[in-house]
């Protein structure tokens, strides 16, 4: 494994799990601060690709630019569903494994629009990651609780679990369109770059730079996040102050920036198998690290759920059988030596 390979795994650990705990350090802060957060991380990508990739506007397109409005449209839909989901009482753990059911959406997408065919164990995996979202959906939902005043009132305080429980539906509803469309959009990616080519860099500029104008109707909502973030607490990073929220924001962008570059370096440099164990195992610290470190609710359901989700992972991704192949061998000899 050369440098650049052991470079881009690091980098996807460090880059990807730290942006994992600033966002979740961000919708602590503001349940409601998901759009904000997707936005700047939106504006920086597309600011600094118009300086790289752009060449400040005079870099010539490889794919035609109606191809990347329906790419755009995919994407957009996407992250800001995903992120609008903490408004609605979803935990930063459900939400990561929830994600983790992409094989899922992307299998069903397949079978539905390419009438692709998989074998037994690829159904398997599938089955099992769809069994670990459900059990972690389902004991997360007695959980469920928004921040409020409680109520001295029985009645009164059980109408208002029944409309945080409304608002859980409405998170994984949006959870489960946001899986599908980035399902659907992989699907659509792989038949643009099977017939213009991959130009991963490029791509990954349009669809943050196109984007921009969709947030112009949400720009009240974008504002009142803002002077939220500006009137928090202030803190000391590196000899200067900020307002706490505005530091997590900084920070969440940055390591952003460093996890989708990491992933990019980690493609080009490593066979696909080293790329799928990295990003799964890195979902698997994620997840961990918030259950230990923010202390986030964690019964031994969603332990069962989480294993399901991430066997049925290794499964899919063949990840598993070929740990078993490269051990079954030696086992076989060893036998042959008694």
């Amino acid at each position: 494994m050369n440098l650049m390979a052991v470079l881009g795994i690091t980098m996807v650990f460090v880059g990807c799990c730290s942006n994992v705990v600033f966002l979740e350090l961000v919708v602590k802060e503001d349940p409601g601060a998901g759009n904000l957060a997707t936005f700047l991380q939106f504006l920086f990508i597309a600011t600094t690709g118009f300086c790289t990739v752009g060449k400040f506007g005079t870099a010539k397109r490889n794919i035609p630019f109606k191809q990347y409005l329906l790419l755009v449209g995919f994407f957009w839909t996407s992250s800001v569903a995903n992120n609008y989901a903490f408004d609605f009482n979803i935990s930063m753990p459900l939400h990561m494994i929830f994600r983790a059911g992409s094989l899922m959406a992307n299998m069903a997408m397949g079978v539905w629009i390419l009438k692709k065919r998989y074998t037994f164990l690829k159904y398997l995996a599938v089955f099992m990651i769809s069994a670990g979202i459900a059990i972690c959906t389902i004991v997360s939902s007695g959980d469920v609780k928004a921040p409020r005043e409680t109520s001295e009132d029985a009645a009164e305080e059980e109408r208002l679990k029944f409309i945080d429980w409304l608002w859980w539906c409405l998170g994984i509803a949006i959870l489960t369109f946001a899986l599908f469309v980035s399902a659907r959009m992989g699907i659509f990616q792989e038949s643009l770059y099977a017939k213009h080519g991959k130009y991963p860099w490029e791509a990954l500029y349009y669809t943050h730079l196109l984007p921009l104008v969709f947030w112009l109707p949400t720009t009240p909502n974008l504002l009142s996040h803002i002077k939220l973030a500006t009137e928090t607490p202030v803190v000391e990073f590196l000899g200067i102050t900020f307002p706490r929220q505005v530091l997590w924001l900084i920070l969440y962008v940055l390591t952003q920036g460093l996890c989708i570059s990491a992933v990019y370096v980690l493609t080009t440099e490593c066979a696909s198998l080293t790329v799928t164990l990295t990003v799964t195992l890195r979902k698997f610290v994620s997840l961990l690290f918030s259950i230990v470190y923010f202390r986030n609710p964690f019964t031994m359901g969603h332990w069962i759920g989480t294993l399901l989700v991430f066997i049925g992972t290794l499964i899919f991704t063949e990840l598993l059988q070929k740990f078993v192949c490269l051990f079954l061998p030696k086992a076989e000899e060893k036998k042959k030596v008694q």
